[in-house]
């Protein structure tokens, strides 16, 4: 997702290649880009952050994040946080947040109040979708995890999932039930 407010910018998840984040860095033009946020370890939140570095965008992941990239020999985002974080990118507020496992042990979502609008990303599947990648997934907390997003961020009308079509609250609705206990 790439949220656009005044001249600022702010990109979460990088695409998987550093050609793809070149050609995103252009797309967003003079826009001041205020950072990357990775939202999980897998190479589709950070496959193409050296590109970031080379021009000098600030990039930020969870701490959990961090030490499980090290693992994978990834490049690494530069700044840390626990569980939250907040931007300001143009005059309006951004968040990136750990609610609890599911795709992954370290995904986070970011969510911008003022458009009402929360990227998921791999933790949120689009309508209709499979369960998707499992080798690093807590389908046991995974449904809980959805809950709790729903539960404690009000107004959310547009869901954009990691992959897929974007939608609304029925996409939280759709996860929870995709990975409820039967």
């Amino acid at each position: 997702m790439v949220y656009l407010n005044g001249n600022d910018a702010l990109v979460f998840d990088t695409p998987t290649n550093n050609k793809a984040s070149s050609e995103l860095i252009d797309w967003i033009g003079k826009r001041k880009i205020k950072g990357v946020v990775v939202t999980h370890f897998h190479i589709d939140c950070l496959g193409g952050l050296k590109e970031f570095h080379l021009n000098e965008i600030e990039s930020y992941a969870s701490k959990l994040t961090i030490e499980l990239a090290k693992k994978d020999g990834q490049e690494l985002p530069r700044q840390s946080f626990d569980d939250k974080i907040a931007f300001v990118v143009g005059k309006k507020i951004a968040y990136a947040q750990f609610f609890g496992q599911g795709h992954t042990k370290d995904n986070v979502v970011g969510y911008v109040p003022s458009e009402k609008a929360l990227f998921g990303g791999c933790l949120i599947k689009a309508l209709n979708s499979g369960k998707g990648n499992l080798v690093d997934a807590n389908t046991n907390q995974w449904s809980t995890t959805v809950e709790r997003i729903k539960n404690k961020i009000d107004g959310i009308e547009v869901v954009i999932p990691g992959h897929g079509k974007n939608g609304g609250i029925e996409l939280l609705d759709f996860t929870i039930q995709l990975f409820k206990e039967k």
